[in-house]
């Protein structure tokens, strides 16, 4: 079993920057206020206005593409589009050391997991994520709309090795996404609770949060969780191994980048690790919208 959970922590603390480098927006910051202050300072003296607006409209455009990147950071979309301009490769037909991209039907080996809060069985992955509301009021807010202040309190992610049957050739590889193997996984999380503030949560949440030694008191919460079960549609990237009659995806050796998706206007993203993807995402029990 290979735990995920640490290094999703430090993903979403290291976040705030991605995937801009953080060089490259301290040395944005002082230009801007520079230019804006020799902008101001022509737009003064000289009276004339075409700097200072050219100056707003470069800053206005360089901004947006800052935000766009940062925002299709949050939803993965590099690795989606990279994933998706790869051609689906053969089992028959791949080579040992070969990047492979494979779509196929999972299938536990000796070990699987189990969902923490949905307690789904028979899972290849599952992630359970659980956000804090940190405002700095105390006045009502609408949960829906104040993403930018859940902070990531706790979280449990876990990956074992499964079964991935190809669905080109019919056969079967041993993919090793468990312990020491650096895992991309591109599943979306449901939301399953959303709490508001001065209500008493569910029993089963409560116990949820108390076998973890987790404050059970009423505030803002919100429980995301997703997980593959066996008998999942799931696409692999990874390099394949074969040795005598068995075959097996692992991790690329090496990071690889997705280069630049001008179409897209999204910058490079470093590829480290083995790529998960669910093609058809499992439906919850549950409505992802709930409030409780």
């Amino acid at each position: 079993m290979n735990d995920l959970s640490n290094a999703a922590l430090r993903d979403h603390q290291s976040s705030a920057f991605k995937p801009i480098p953080s060089l490259v927006l301290y040395i944005l910051a002082p230009i801007f206020f520079l230019g804006l202050s020799v902008s101001i300072f022509i737009l003064i003296v000289v009276r004339n206005a075409l700097f200072f607006v050219s100056f707003l409209v470069l800053s206005a455009l360089v901004f947006a593409f800052v935000v766009w990147n940062k925002r299709h950071w949050a939803k993965k979309a590099a690795f989606f589009l990279f994933l998706d301009s790869l051609p689906e490769s053969d089992l028959r037909l791949a080579q040992h050391g070969q990047l492979v991209k494979i779509t196929g039907i999972a299938s536990c080996e000796s070990l699987s997991l189990e969902s923490s809060y949905e307690k789904a069985t028979g899972c290849i992955y599952a992630s359970t994520l659980l956000y804090e509301y940190r405002g700095l009021t105390r006045q009502p807010v609408n949960i829906n709309r104040s993403c930018f202040q859940w902070h990531l309190a706790y979280c449990e992610r876990f990956s074992t090795d499964f079964y991935l049957t190809d669905q080109k050739s019919g056969l079967r590889a041993n993919v090793k996404a468990g312990s020491g193997c650096k895992v991309i996984p591109l599943v979306v999380e449901s939301k399953l609770v959303n709490t508001k503030r001065c209500r008493l949560l569910s029993p089963h949440l409560r116990k949820w949060l108390s076998e973890r030694n987790l404050s059970s008191e009423s505030r803002l919460l919100r429980l995301e969780e997703g997980y593959v079960q066996e008998g999942s549609s799931v696409t692999v990237f990874g390099m394949l191994h074969r040795n005598n009659e068995i075959t097996t995806i692992v991790q690329p050796p090496e990071v690889i980048s997705t280069g630049c998706l001008w179409r897209k206007l999204l910058l490079p993203v470093d590829i480290d690790g083995l790529i998960l993807r669910v093609s058809h995402l499992a439906q919850h029990s549950a409505n992802p919208n709930s409030i409780q």
